[in-house]
């Protein structure tokens, strides 16, 4: 469970000085993904210090950088240890990763990868020429299916304790009634529900067809559509329609919208600039949203009390 290698140097099967030298992060998976689609050659891994994220994300954030590339290139010797002045990256580091600059500071040339590591030996095959669909990054539906329970996981144990704070502050608001704050949790509840399934579920696996180009704006109509679920499936409960309905209809659509951002470093949709824009002005909606939501809760808690 420990998700870190130490940068540095590794051989990989009987690595000599001809051998090629890949350049990946100190990501474990990354780092275990790149040994095993190079099983049965003999090569070099050139490990970053990219403080445990992967490659992509890395890049994007400047940790699997020129500089970092340069310094792990000095720091292991590489130069005395092979005598082909050649590095092979992932094309996802491309972003931070200045190929001229580390071949004036290094006399290394940087040479960009397929996309996937699964195609490493046709690329050593054909001479380290890259077809087109080496070159091409999707988000198909079954990698954003795979990241689903990656996000409901946290998103659900998070909702616990908020739902343990909403029973105890509904049960002082509706005067010490335990039956109905149990009745105003369950409100709650299904709404914290109806934000995971529109958030973590819904909208990864809707992505390519819903509206928008920001996340937090795609999160929207999967949020809206689980907000008039919810006011449906709580209607038993007895309380003011409106304050309880605009509660729901706030709130669900916001919490949506934020859970949908995580996934902006998973796809292909976005870039650093654009998400540090979107973040800018989604999150205070966010935040007002499910504030707003909250207060019109405990207005709802008050007056049906």
């Amino acid at each position: 469970m420990r998700y870190t290698v130490d940068p540095g140097l590794y051989a990989l099967g009987g690595a000599g000085p001809e051998s090629p030298v890949f350049v990946t992060a100190n990501y474990k998976m990354s780092f275990d993904l790149l040994r095993r689609a190079l099983a049965g050659n003999n090569a070099w891994i050139l490990v970053l210090d990219t403080q445990g994220i992967n490659v992509w994300c890395a890049a994007g954030k400047g940790t699997f950088g020129t500089d970092e590339l340069v310094n792990r290139i000095e720091s292991t010797g590489l130069a005395r240890v092979v005598s082909l002045r050649r590095l092979i990256l992932p094309q996802l580091g491309a972003p931070g990763i200045s190929a001229h600059e580390v071949r004036k500071r290094s006399g290394f040339e940087v040479v960009y990868g397929p996309v996937r590591a699964d195609d490493l030996r046709a690329f050593l095959r054909d001479g380290l020429v890259a077809a087109g669909r080496m070159r091409t990054k999707d988000f198909g539906f079954m990698e954003r299916l795979a990241l689903v329970p990656m996000e409901i996981v946290p998103a659900a144990k998070g909702a616990l304790p908020v739902a343990a704070a909403l029973f105890g502050l509904s049960f002082f608001v509706s005067g010490l009634s335990a039956s109905r704050a149990l009745d105003w949790t369950l409100v709650a509840l299904v709404s914290l529900g109806a934000s995971i399934l529109a958030g973590a579920v819904l909208t990864p696996l809707l992505l390519p067809w819903l509206p928008g180009r920001a996340f937090s704006t795609k999160g929207l109509a999967p949020g809206l559509l689980f907000a008039l679920a919810a006011l449906v499936l709580t209607g038993t409960v007895h309380h003011p329609k409106v304050a309880g309905a605009l509660a729901q209809l706030l709130s669900i659509p916001a919490m949506t919208a934020y859970l949908a951002m995580n996934f902006t470093g998973s796809s292909t949709f976005t870039s650093l600039s654009g998400v540090q824009k979107e973040m800018r002005w989604a999150l205070p909606l966010e935040i007002g949203g499910t504030a707003a939501g909250l207060a019109l809760w405990i207005t709802a808690v008050l007056a049906g009390g």
